[in-house]
């Protein structure tokens, strides 16, 4: 996939597509047992200290992105987070959606140290946006690369997240040089969270430059309206325009509002509500991905992440739409074990959550989620969906919510506990049972990738967030 452009490297459709990670890898990287309890040196984001005894789920989860973002020591105070152990074969990459989810959750945790990790990360961003190699105009790029590593190609990569002649380092060797209206929205989220609870102005400023690129590139007058996905890495605009996408602008655009006082926000909000609202499918309960056209849905397959953050944006306005939730606990469960066909899980272990959309479901389990990657287990559990399915049922709290809630974050911790040992970040040991794995086993989306059971910033940040009854899409 190297220096591939275009929709197939987007958030949606990139992990593990065409990285020559074997079956045999993956299986052991999912058999990691319980470590032995005990401190993980996490004091440095006010998790614990040594001497502390053994840490909670949440202290074990700051853990891991204290780690991942201090793994690479010996290349300045500037940096960003990496997105996924070593073990996932993307080196140094650091995504800028997973970047945002870890400054939400640093806030989500209320703590001193914390609010100085997001606002580090939060001050890394507003550099890769101000001394981009090619454009001044307020985008980020898919990914960036923070510290050294030798591509596959055998080509050096010497430097961390800023270069020799100052320029962020973009994730070119894997072609993670597009922007994508749905990363820039999280990364907006995440900066006007930041102004909003430290009042610095250069965090409204960087949101801000967001909100206008994202009008300026992604809007769109075609029949089903809202805003598309935005640019390839040859700056050509994209065809699609997604429910998740426009999703994220109605909190975005709500928090610029907010910050502002400029009425043209709210206007521009409504806009990507109202697509989202033309999303809903009345008859099922639940929200189609989004156009390929402009014009025609796009009724299959269906992700729950259109679901649950859906809910979580428009909060008291989502009324009967709530109902989303339902269908993704109904439709989208699943249960994983060593039993299983193609499933990584230790024996003796089970997980439940939700996979990640209705084609995971009938994925094809005699042949590789795509070439050199393992087969797909049916029933792989997706972390990060199972969390942020967890944070809504939390919010709406209707009866049996909570109870169901307490479960999908219990199956998340056992994840920590017991998925993924022995993984490094930048070479480096992990603090131990800290990070929660993406998947429990290799699972296929339907939009032409997998997730896979490698600890992951993502993952981590939305149980941190669920955990804490944090909404980072409330504006």
């Amino acid at each position: 996939m190297t220096g591939r452009q275009g929709p197939a490297l987007s958030r949606r459709s990139l992990i593990g597509a065409g990285l020559g990670i074997t079956a045999t890898g993956l299986a052991a990287a999912g058999s990691g047992q319980a470590l032995a309890a005990g401190s993980d040196g996490a004091g440095s984001d006010g998790a614990g200290s040594k001497g502390a005894g053994p840490l909670s789920a949440p202290a074990r989860g700051r853990a891991f992105l204290a780690a991942a973002m201090d793994a690479y020591p010996d290349h300045g105070g500037i940096r960003l987070t990496q997105s996924y152990t070593d073990q996932a074969g993307l080196f140094s990459t650091a995504f800028t959606y997973d970047n945002a989810l870890a400054i939400l959750a640093h806030l989500a945790a209320r703590r001193p140290k914390s609010l100085a990790r997001a606002t580090v990360l939060g001050d890394a961003l507003l550099y890769a946006q101000t001394h981009d190699p090619a454009y001044d105009d307020g985008r980020l790029r898919q990914a960036y690369n923070v510290g050294p590593y030798t591509f596959y190609d055998g080509s050096p990569q010497p430097d961390g997240f800023v270069r020799a002649d100052g320029t962020a380092n973009v994730g070119t060797q894997f072609g993670f040089t597009g922007t994508a209206v749905g990363d820039m929205a999280w990364a907006g989220i995440a900066l006007s969270a930041l102004a909003l609870r430290t009042g610095a102005v250069r965090f409204r400023t960087g949101a801000v430059r967001i909100g206008e690129w994202i009008e300026r590139t992604g809007r769109t007058d075609e029949p089903l309206g809202g805003y598309k996905f935005g640019v390839d890495g040859a700056n050509q605009r994209l065809p699609f325009t997604w429910t998740e996408h426009n999703t994220d602008l109605v909190c975005l655009f709500g928090r610029l509002a907010r910050l502002t006082g400029e009425r043209v926000w709210l206007e521009r909000r409504a806009r990507a509500e109202t697509f989202v609202r033309r999303m809903w499918e009345p008859a099922g309960g639940f929200f189609y991905t989004g156009t390929n056209d402009g014009v025609t849905i796009n009724k299959s397959p269906v992700p729950e992440d259109t679901q649950t953050w859906t809910h979580l944006a428009l909060g008291s306005r989502s009324g009967g739409y709530a109902r989303s939730l339902d269908w993704a606990v109904a439709e989208l469960a699943v249960v994983d074990h060593a039993g299983r066909a193609n499933s990584t899980v230790p024996a003796g272990q089970s997980y439940e959550g939700v996979t990640f959309s209705s084609a995971s479901l009938v994925a094809n389990e005699d042949a590789p989620i795509a070439e050199g990657q393992p087969k797909p287990d049916r029933n792989g559990v997706w972390f990060e969906g199972t969390a942020h399915l967890a944070l809504a049922l939390r919010d709406r709290g209707k009866r049996g919510d909570q109870a169901r809630a307490r479960r999908l974050l219990a199956s998340a911790e056992q994840a920590q506990e017991l998925l993924g040992g022995g993984q490094t970040v930048g070479g480096a040991a992990l603090p131990e049972r800290a990070g929660v794995v993406s998947a429990s086993s290799p699972l296929d989306t339907g939009f032409g990738f997998g997730y896979y059971p490698y600890r992951h910033t993502g993952a981590t940040a939305w149980y941190l967030m669920a955990a804490a009854r944090f909404n980072p899409l409330r504006a």
